[in-house]
């Protein structure tokens, strides 16, 4: 927080001399001028000369990471007279900082130059030589259907991925293991974006096998929720990979306006690890809830993915890239998910 204490000051008795700039360092260290005793009592020496001056005195406190050590409070001074200033002053407490002047040092430390974009995020972080879309969708199932659930699935999931006439395919399907319980997730990929995601979708409800399918599905169903993906640029694709394996799915919800900054570092980050081909895939979220990352890890079992994920921390550059992205972060989930039969990725 950011607290701003405006003060006029004119003439005053003061029976020393003392120059401005050390009586106003003494107090901001005393105490005397901080936020806690309502801003900043300090008032400037009379004029020798015997004129009435109108000086303005303004005082900025500024955050603790911007504070000196040491100190209460700090803050830059603003300090305009109409005549001289007071005798011993150090000219350099009475810079007049221009308010209007772009090219301010002062306005630079609050005002942030946002550079204009020729494009959106999502063109700018996804692969440029592919145009595919991704579904996850993540079912909530009753826990007395888990079983029943899974073998509808197996059944009928499989015959939407191999049919040419449907531009989908199967990336994996899970059950998770440790995180939200009785919970499956699929992750789907559309070939060709959103115009194959729309010709999907038109057959499917011609489709009547997949009708019957979705009626007896509700019937299991909790809630169920999905969202639109696009997978970064400097990820692996995910692509059919043998088992047995366990799969980690870390979901990050990040502030919004910090997906360009997430992917600048992790694009650096990203081969540290890439040592085991534990990374299989990451994508950001287009429709759904926004400014959501998902990152899709493969690990032979738990002690496996402690291990590999302990080695990252002993290569220079890793806990760069931790300390960089925490701050972006709203919450984040992890989710351990075993594999159903029928999914691509074991």
């Amino acid at each position: 927080m950011f607290y701003i204490f405006p003060i006029k000051v004119g003439r005053v008795p003061h029976p020393h001399p003392t120059p401005f700039w050390d009586e106003w360092s003494e107090a901001l260290q005393d105490g005397r001028c901080s936020p806690a005793a309502g801003g900043c009592r300090h008032l400037l020496p009379e004029d020798p000369g015997g004129k009435d001056q109108h000086c303005g005195l303004q005082l900025l406190f500024l955050p603790p990471s911007l504070s000196f050590p040491g100190q209460r409070c700090w803050g830059f001074l603003q300090h305009g007279c109409s005549g001289r200033r007071p005798p011993g002053a150090d000219p350099l407490s009475h810079r007049q900082y221009s308010r209007d002047a772009e090219g301010s040092w002062f306005r630079s430390l609050f005002v942030h130059k946002v550079d204009p974009r020729k494009d959106a995020h999502s063109n700018l972080l996804s692969k440029k030589e592919t145009s595919n879309l991704y579904k996850i969708q993540f079912h909530n199932v009753k826990p007395e259907c888990l079983d029943a659930y899974n073998s509808l699935t197996e059944e009928v999931l499989p015959k939407l991925h191999s049919d040419a006439d449907y531009p989908c395919d199967l990336v994996g399907n899970w059950n998770t293991w440790y995180g939200e319980q009785d919970q499956a997730v699929h992750l789907w990929r559309f070939s060709g974006g959103y115009p194959a995601l729309m010709d999907c979708m038109n057959k499917l409800k011609q489709n009547k096998e997949y009708l019957d399918f979705r009626k007896e599905r509700s019937r299991m169903l909790l809630s169920r929720r999905n969202q639109l993906l696009l997978e970064f640029s400097f990820w692996n694709e995910p692509l059919p990979r043998q088992g047995p394996n366990i799969y980690e799915l870390r979901t990050y919800k990040l502030k919004p306006g910090t997906m360009i900054e997430w992917g600048n570092n992790w694009a650096r980050a990203i081969k540290y690890r890439q040592e085991n081909q534990e990374a299989v895939g990451g994508f950001f979220s287009q429709i759904g809830e926004l400014y959501v990352v998902h990152h899709l890890w493969a690990y032979k079992d738990l002690q496996s993915r402690e291990e590999t994920r302990n080695a990252a921390w002993r290569k220079r550059g890793w806990d760069e890239n931790v300390y960089y992205t925490v701050p972006l972060i709203r919450t984040m989930e992890s989710r351990i998910m075993i594999p159903l039969k029928i999914s691509p990725l074991q």
